[in-house]
């Protein structure tokens, strides 16, 4: 099953593979690495959170509980960081956005978006933590933290449980010469209240003939108001555009995979992206 496609995405079949799209759907169709959830056995996920009192540093842990090891292999915890650049800092944004963190527990386990049509964000940074995440306060801010506070205007945080970190990295082509050539479309959605499971297989369903290269889809743990972090890749613009204009028979008609999308849905966004990182 598919989300709802834009149209727009024929009109544009002409001009590959140099062609601006406006906002369009991301296709969630589940990874290799992924199996398609079921009502009857996906759950919600849930968090463990730790505080504890020690002087100075507060520590908080986040881990993905049984319950959140879903039949989707959502074992282990990322971190989405959606940011907006402040007027004249995108360079500058970025380039404190790519400098390794010292302190990150999983060193080069982390993946870098930015817009290009959709959204507006400017860039969107995965990062695979674990099976766990601590949040501490440091004595002092590291010069990139700093770099990257000066450099944006507005930002979100979101903790997620995704698959294992080779899992992920093999669905987003990060050890494929070619990868940053890919198209992505990086998606976030609300499920309608007691629409949760429904709305994770749908958007976890393959959709047959799809050409997508690797989808992954997560699950929010703690942070920003949506329920699932999609992100989708094409190798080509015409993969692309041959999965945007197979939903269109469905659309005209109301029917079909885009029709019920929007009985789990009351919200989502869809952006397209090229990957900086790695």
């Amino acid at each position: 099953m598919k989300p709802f496609r834009s149209i727009i995405a024929v009109a544009l079949l002409a001009a590959l593979p140099a062609v601006g799209y406006a906002q369009t759907s991301a296709k969630t169709s589940p990874s290799p690495v992924t199996t398609k959830s079921s009502p009857a056995t996906t759950k919600s996920t849930s968090t463990t959170t730790t505080t504890t009192a020690s002087s100075p540093a507060t520590t908080t842990t986040t881990t993905s509980s049984p319950a959140a090891k879903t039949s989707a292999g959502r074992t282990d915890v990322y971190h989405v960081h959606f940011t907006h650049a402040a007027p004249g800092k995108a360079a500058a944004l970025a380039d404190a956005l790519k400098t390794p963190d010292p302190n990150a527990p999983m060193p080069g386990h982390s993946i870098m978006f930015r817009h290009q049509e959709g959204d507006s964000w400017d860039y969107c940074v995965v990062e695979h933590l674990g099976t766990k995440a601590t949040v501490q306060i440091a004595p002092t801010m590291p010069a990139a933290s700093a770099a990257t506070r000066d450099a944006s205007d507005s930002h979100t945080d979101t903790f997620v449980s995704g698959p294992a970190w080779a899992d992920f990295a093999k669905a987003m082509g990060i050890n494929e010469g070619a990868g940053k050539s890919a198209i992505y479309i990086v998606s976030v959605y609300r499920a309608t209240p007691g629409h949760r499971e429904q709305l994770d297989t749908a958007i976890s369903t393959v959709a047959p003939g799809d050409p997508a290269a690797g989808t992954v889809v997560m699950q929010h743990l703690e942070g920003a108001a949506w329920t699932f972090f999609g992100i989708a890749r094409y190798a080509t613009w015409e993969d692309f555009v041959k999965s945007e204009t197979s939903s269109l028979a469905d659309q005209a008609k109301n029917t079909g995979g885009w029709a019920a999308f929007r009985e789990h849905c009351s919200y989502h966004t869809d952006t397209l992206a090229d990957r900086l990182m790695p």
